[in-house]
């Protein structure tokens, strides 16, 4: 699970390389993952979560408490 998003699930997706001449190889579009470290104050400690840089502006707005809280909703252990 390298190339997943804590937060919001986001995956790797699959399609083609198409080439000049038009011949079609598989290839793996990868989420922009980036591993962050936040204080969360309710348990006095700090959490290493591996976000996509959409769920780092998510941290942002809503806050880490509530978003660890919709991690571990997720199934995730944190």
């Amino acid at each position: 699970m390298s190339a997943h998003c804590m937060l919001t699930g986001a995956a790797p997706g699959f399609g083609n390389r198409i080439s000049r001449s038009h011949r079609r190889t598989s290839r793996r579009f990868d989420p922009n993952i980036q591993t962050r470290r936040y204080w969360l104050p309710g348990e006095g400690r700090y959490v290493r979560l591996r976000l996509s840089a959409k769920a780092v502006r998510t941290v942002d707005t809503i806050g880490v408490e509530a978003a660890v809280a919709r991690i571990r909703a997720r199934g995730v252990r944190v």
